[in-house]
């Protein structure tokens, strides 16, 4: 979903999001299923692939993906941790909850 053609392509994320999705934003903002379909479409310059990108198995259906985000806005980079909470629905997963918390990366 950090990939420009798949994040504003409407029938793609209507597939991916769960009926009762919400995010809680690295900004603190909440989004809700409809105001993440309605988001404008705009360039995205993520670092891929995703840094410390893990996946853990919560039950046969369930599963927590983690990874850290680098995006730059209008030149300047924000870092977050990113969590997601995705459930299987018959063949595909969807994804149900997404919470970003900022950081700073250490400095060497």
């Amino acid at each position: 979903m950090w990939r420009e053609e798949t994040r504003f392509d409407v029938a793609f994320m209507d597939r991916a999001l769960a009926p009762d999705y919400f995010e809680i934003g690295r900004s603190g903002r909440t989004y809700t299923r409809q105001r993440t379909l309605d988001v404008p479409r705009e360039p995205i310059d993520a670092q891929l692939p995703l840094p410390n990108l893990q996946i853990r198995p919560l039950d046969l259906n369930t599963a927590q993906v983690t990874y850290n985000s680098e995006v730059r806005y209008a030149g300047v980079v924000e870092f977050g941790r990113r969590s997601s909470i995705w459930s299987r629905s018959g063949e595909a997963w969807v994804l149900r909850f997404h919470q970003g918390t900022p950081f700073s990366p250490r400095t060497p």
